[in-house]
């Protein structure tokens, strides 16, 4: 596999793309700073226009084969409902994103209200026009989840299928890319992910590694090269773009986590029906429709203990409540879903 790739026209968009990144810089950091400054406001959301997927990856319930994509007037009013909440960052997920035929608009309606805008793709759908589209329309971030080199019957999201479009992105992308690879239960080849890792860096991306759950939804300690790959990818700090992942320790050992889990609050996840929910993993808790949720809700969400939160594995959910591990404690408690069971691993 090629490890260089021609840009004939990346030179002199390079200018462009500098004075890009430090503006969107600029911008994290005053979410970070508001964040801080203030618990009233979700920190992130993220919004799913469509349920369907053109894959079928085994660990994944996050899909299905039949739902159509949400109208994109009932989009923008879910958009202008975060932005009236004061939600910094959206990103829009699945399903896979990319099959709504009008995630354009959907895009700009996020930078309209004055959030980030991120999305998470199998990247199947990238090709440089259609790049070049979601640059205009204002994406900030986008990551890629790539699970091995050789397609199998876990995963078909692989290097060999997708290093085409990464090489797209690299030459066309204005947005921030990011290549997560996993480890654990289910993937053949640990050695895979440091591949992944080392070609995204190489295209000029960042990288994260994640612990994937097993065939039965559960999470077991990685194993002795498991663990090594993941220690060694952890070690490339300075080229990742997730900090907050000191939480991953207490996977790998297959342990719990003590931490204030912020869901409902600090952030939402909005499924294709428009409701409110703690998670991917956690749909119907509280499933209040967008349109109503006020700040009562948030307010008591903050405060609310989940007693699914030592098991969770959800990145986005750790990172976002870091902001607020210090301070306030929680005073009320809810049991969501069932509690026999680990949470799958969602990023």
């Amino acid at each position: 596999m090629a490890t260089t790739i021609a840009q004939p026209g990346l030179r002199k968009h390079l200018p462009a793309r500098r004075l890009k990144a430090a503006t969107r810089k600029v911008r994290e950091l005053s979410i970070v700073g508001r964040a801080l400054a203030s618990t009233r406001h979700p920190v992130m959301a993220q919004i799913v226009p469509m349920r369907f997927c053109n894959l079928s990856c085994a660990y994944c319930n996050e899909y299905d084969k039949v739902s159509e994509p949400v109208p994109l007037e009932e989009m923008l009013r879910r958009i202008d409902h975060l932005g009236r909440l004061g939600t910094s960052i959206i990103t829009i997920s699945g399903g896979e994103p990319l099959t709504h035929p009008e995630l354009d608009h959907v895009v700009a309606r996020i930078r309209k209200v004055g959030a980030l805008a991120g999305m998470i793709t199998n990247g199947y759908f990238l090709v440089p026009e259609r790049i070049e589209r979601l640059n205009r329309a204002g994406l900030d971030h986008l990551q890629i989840s790539i699970d091995n080199v050789e397609p199998d019957e876990i995963s078909k999201k692989s290097l060999k299928v997708l290093d085409k479009k990464l090489q797209w992105l690299a030459e066309y992308a204005d947005f921030h890319v990011n290549i997560n690879s996993v480890v654990g239960g289910g993937i053949k080849d640990p050695q895979d992910a440091l591949t992944i890792g080392r070609r995204a860096i190489a295209l000029g991306f960042t990288s994260t590694i994640g612990i994937i759950h097993d065939g039965d939804g559960q999470l077991k300690p990685l194993g002795a090269e498991e663990r090594r790959v993941w220690e060694e990818m952890r070690s490339w700090k300075k080229k990742n773009y997730s900090r907050f992942n000191q939480f991953q320790e207490a996977i790998a050992n297959g342990q719990t986590n003590e931490w204030r889990c912020r869901a409902g609050a600090r952030y939402l996840y909005i499924c294709e029906n428009g409701l409110v929910h703690y998670c991917s993993q956690q749909r119907g808790f509280p499933g209040v429709p967008l349109a109503d949720y006020t700040q009562t809700d948030l307010d008591r969400e903050f405060l609310t203990e989940k007693t699914c939160a030592p098991h969770c594995t959800i990145s986005c959910v750790h990172q976002v409540s870091h902001i607020d591990y210090w301070r306030a404690p929680q005073t009320s408690r809810i049991s969501p879903g069932t509690t026999g069971g680990l949470i799958k691993i969602s990023t």
